[in-house]
């Protein structure tokens, strides 16, 4: 592995990019392709780091690789070859939807807990039945009604309520695990779309993107307004499923709290199978 040959394939790929095709503009240039600061801005780092990187003397992490690769828009055999040169394997497809049985079993073994699975791209897969007694999320919808990043910043929930606290760290959340999702899977053409969407219809999306904060927690507090009956505060929090790439959203209340007395009566009336799948356009 040689960091210098490394940081001169970026160098080349950089100033061999035309700024419209990664759509900045052309006028007023005095340097081929773009400058180190229109690179770091596309793919989320300092221009120094950049700097750095194309001078050897610095080591990046195979996020990086994917991160420069997706600014650039960098066809598969350049990304293969920097993540060669990066001592990397270079990663790619789709992201991964298939409810593995994992999954399925943490669903089916929190029968009073609301818990949802959802993919790396925040696309909802799959219910459990104290989710849907919650009657939060109807089971239809378009295109992007079941990805929780959507819903969020573009079509909210008129039964959801979170502190400016909470909403923010939600925010958060959803931006960082679309970021590792894109960075993971460059290629997935749909979570493409996705970012692109919600980057133009969103400028609180827009603005958190560009200017990530740190996750603190991955855990945030809502307050649900049930249909029949008073409404009740959940903390939800975002855990990871490895093996399949998926992450469990589980909902829980306070223990001994009034809040905890209504989840377990909301639940207890909950009907159905234990486990529903959904997608885009509705259950599957």
């Amino acid at each position: 592995m040689d960091h210098h040959e490394f940081g001169a394939a970026v160098r080349l790929l950089r100033e061999s990019t035309a700024p419209e095709s990664v759509g900045l503009p052309v006028g007023g240039r005095r340097v081929r392709g773009l400058r180190r600061e229109e690179l770091g801005e596309l793919a989320g780092m300092s221009a120094d780091y950049v700097r750095r990187l194309e001078q050897g003397r610095s080591h990046p992490s195979a996020a990086v690789v994917r991160a420069i690769a997706r600014a650039l828009r960098a066809s598969r055999a350049d990304y293969e070859r920097l993540c060669a040169l990066a001592g990397y394997a270079a990663v790619g497809g789709p992201v991964p939807t298939d409810l593995g049985p994992g999954a399925r079993r943490m669903l089916e073994r929190f029968p009073d807990t609301p818990m949802f699975v959802s993919d790396a791209a925040m696309n909802v897969i799959a219910v459990n039945r104290a989710f849907l007694a919650l009657e939060h999320w109807d089971l239809t919808g378009g295109r992007w009604d079941w990805n929780v990043a959507w819903r969020t910043f573009c079509d909210p929930f008129d039964s959801f309520r979170q502190s400016q606290t909470d909403a923010t760290d939600h925010e958060t959340i959803l931006v960082a695990q679309l970021k590792n999702a894109l960075l993971r899977y460059p290629t997935d053409a749909a979570l493409g779309e996705l970012v692109d969407e919600l980057r133009s219809r969103s400028r609180l999306f827009d603005t958190s993107w560009r200017v990530p904060r740190p996750v603190g927690a991955y855990e945030s507090s809502a307050t649900f307004l049930h249909p029949e009956g008073d409404p009740v505060v959940l903390t939800g929090n975002l855990l990871a499923i490895p093996g399949d790439d998926l992450a469990a959203l589980m909902l829980t209340a306070a223990p001994g709290s009034a809040d905890a007395a209504r989840l377990a009566e909301v639940v207890s009336s909950a009907g159905g199978p234990a486990v529903v799948k959904v997608g885009r356009t509705g259950p599957g």
